[in-house]
């Protein structure tokens, strides 16, 4: 009886997955665009941070945004009407992450030529997103007080993904049982060298050095 092959489909994806990030980052890289993948649950403030952020930049940046949904084009329209960036809408067919295949098409359909920054709004979910390396320069990864401090516990390769970790909504903290302390306790048990900025998209409390993160990182790219 022939010996039955086994095919390990999982990994030979996260393989494939891997070397075309690679690629994707290579091609950045030496076009010196920098490519942000911002990943969130859905009502974190993704939207509303890279709009604030977007303005901050983009008087010094060419800035593009690809917008990662099942469906819909609401964030798209939201980015162009509040920023006046090129932004491109992405529908992943009912597929809850974008992987580096996905975000190459969103690359060249953005037309990113002459682009300092591109952001990479990914889809809103705190497990998949994680799971697939998109080809980005830098992962931001936000979470809002009303989510709670025990996030990192629960997901922890999201924030084992993270650069920097953008805690926002906090100006809204003394109405909520979120205790700092213990979030970046829990946080440095995942992540211990990861960046951790605290923001208010809404009053733009900490956006300014969410700004200056983002323009060191672009130089070390550059460099």
């Amino acid at each position: 009886m022939e010996e039955v092959k086994v095919i390990e489909l999982k990994e030979s994806v996260f393989a494939d997955n891997d070397a075309e990030a690679d690629r994707v980052r290579e091609d950045l890289k030496s076009r010196g665009q920098f490519l942000l993948n911002v990943m969130s649950s859905p009502g974190s403030g993704k939207t509303t941070t890279l709009t604030r952020l977007i303005n901050l930049l983009k008087d010094t940046y060419r800035i593009g945004v690809m917008e990662a949904d099942i469906d819909g084009a609401v964030d798209t329209d939201h980015i162009i009407s509040q920023t006046g960036a090129r932004a491109i809408q992405l529908h992943t067919g009912g597929m809850c992450h974008l992987d580096a295949g996905m975000t190459r098409t969103g690359i060249d359909s953005l037309d990113a030529t002459g682009l300092d920054l591109v952001f990479l709004e990914n889809v809103g979910n705190l497990v998949c997103p994680a799971e697939f390396d998109t080809g980005a320069s830098k992962n931001a990864v936000i979470l809002s007080v009303p989510e709670g401090d025990d996030k990192p516990l629960k997901y922890p390769l999201m924030f084992e993904k993270a650069d920097v970790v953008l805690l926002n909504k906090i100006d809204v903290m003394p109405y909520f049982d979120f205790d700092l302390d213990t979030f970046e306790t829990y946080l440095r048990q995942r992540n211990p060298g990861c960046q951790l900025i605290k923001i208010s998209a809404k009053t733009g409390e900490g956006m300014d050095q969410l700004a200056d993160w983002v323009r060191h990182e672009i130089d070390l790219w550059r460099a």
